[in-house]
């Protein structure tokens, strides 16, 4: 693709702090930095719960509030955001469990079952929002018993603790599911195909 006519190469930074979206951006090729957004994610997904928003657009708000809060630090880079909602078969959105108890009962609440993932990306510059990009992704669990769920739970937890699901599609957990629909890069927490086109657009080169 060729670069936009009068394009600024800035500096990439990351809102983020997630390994898994770390890990996209080093396997793309990127040079970039992190910094975390702080923002007061439960109140942002509450209040749009209560007014009846589509899970893509509460994905979407989250991404772009937390690429908005380092941007407005760092208005001379070009700062992603990025989110995933996890809405399970009943319509509900799943959180992220604060202990391996929560954790097996948000699997055995899946296993045997499918649910969507809904990842967003947001990219602002000078503290606005410049572009973005909502992809989902269907996943079917298979049914497992409560020990399986026990056993993985006991061996990764270090590594599922910060995914929401509790489970790692792409990685070990791969296993536990009978079908996946969808990119992987989505599925790990960032569509990274659309994300790539713009920043080539942009003229960012790849080191790869």
């Amino acid at each position: 693709m060729t670069p936009m006519a009068g394009a600024v190469i800035r500096p990439l930074i990351l809102a983020s702090q997630s390994q898994g979206r770390q890990m996209l951006m080093r396997e793309a090729g990127l040079s970039f930095e992190c910094v975390s957004a702080v923002i007061d994610e439960e109140a942002v997904r509450s209040g749009m719960e209560a007014e009846g928003a589509k899970p893509r657009d509460i994905a979407d708000a989250l991404a772009q509030a937390k690429a908005l809060k380092v941007s407005r630090k760092f208005p001379d880079a070009m700062v992603i955001g990025s989110d995933q909602i996890l809405v399970m078969p009943d319509g509900d959105l799943m959180r992220k469990a604060g202990s391996r108890d929560e954790a097996e009962i948000q699997i055995a609440k899946l296993a045997g079952r499918t649910h969507r993932l809904i990842s967003a990306a947001v990219i602002c510059e000078e503290g606005k929002a410049v572009w973005r990009i909502v992809d989902g992704a269907k996943l079917t669990m298979k049914p497992l018993e409560a020990s399986t769920i026990t056993a993985y739970v006991k061996k990764y937890w270090e590594d599922i603790r910060h995914c929401v699901g509790c489970y790692r599609a792409e990685a070990e957990g791969a296993a536990l599911f009978d079908n996946i629909e969808g990119e992987q890069s989505t599925i790990v927490g960032m569509p990274m195909r659309p994300l790539l086109d713009y920043l080539t657009i942009r003229g960012y080169e790849r080191a790869l």
